[in-house]
């Protein structure tokens, strides 16, 4: 095997454990109640802020994201395309529009975005739910594979992601991803690494 294939390997070992550790510690602070009260009830401001209306074009719901679902005023829950939030960068908390039309066509629309702030990770891959993550200094955010899928993300690549400014979320939106140098680059015997 050759050191660069040593070192990728090594690299996602490091990223795993580090993921780990962290899950660890969320479930020990689940357990001992030590619970953020940053945390949004996405239900509790969608029955707040949101609305529902009927009109000529169909039923219209106003609601909260909530990382991968629109939550309605009722607390009903609606699938937001993974291509629409990953397209349009939509974060925990964003007020969504949907339109049901008479034919039952669903149409969404970010009405009102929630304040964002950006946060640099790396992409890793949870093999335990078998999907990607993203690590950041002490915090582990879900994405949508949508977004990974778009960008050509690999375990390991630096990733840019949006959360909400003032809350503590669960879920992030891509916005970029840094690839990693050495994924496009082939071992030779003449590149010598020392571990």
């Amino acid at each position: 095997m050759s050191k660069a294939k040593k070192i990728e390997e090594l690299e996602s070992l490091v990223y795993n454990l580090e993921l780990e550790l962290k899950r660890t510690k969320l479930v020990l602070g689940e357990l001992s109640g030590k619970k953020s009260n940053d945390a949004v009830d996405f239900s509790l401001k969608a029955a707040q802020e949101g609305s529902q209306t009927q009109s000529d074009e169909g039923s219209i719901v106003e609601g909260v994201f909530d990382g991968q679902v629109m939550i309605g005023p009722d607390g009903k829950k609606y699938s937001v395309p993974a291509n629409y939030a990953s397209k349009s960068k939509l974060v925990e908390g964003d007020l969504l529009k949907l339109t049901i039309s008479p034919d039952g066509s669903f149409i969404f629309k970010q009405i009102s975005p929630v304040d964002r702030r950006r946060v640099v990770g790396h992409l890793v891959k949870d093999k335990e739910m078998d999907q990607y993550v993203v690590l950041s200094k002490d915090r582990v955010y879900k994405i949508l594979m949508a977004s990974i899928t778009y960008f050509k993300g690999e375990e390991g690549d630096e990733v840019v992601i949006l959360v909400p400014k003032d809350s503590d979320s669960s879920w992030a939106a891509v916005e970029n991803i840094i690839k990693q140098a050495n994924n496009n680059r082939e071992a030779t015997d003449e590149f010598e690494i020392s571990l």
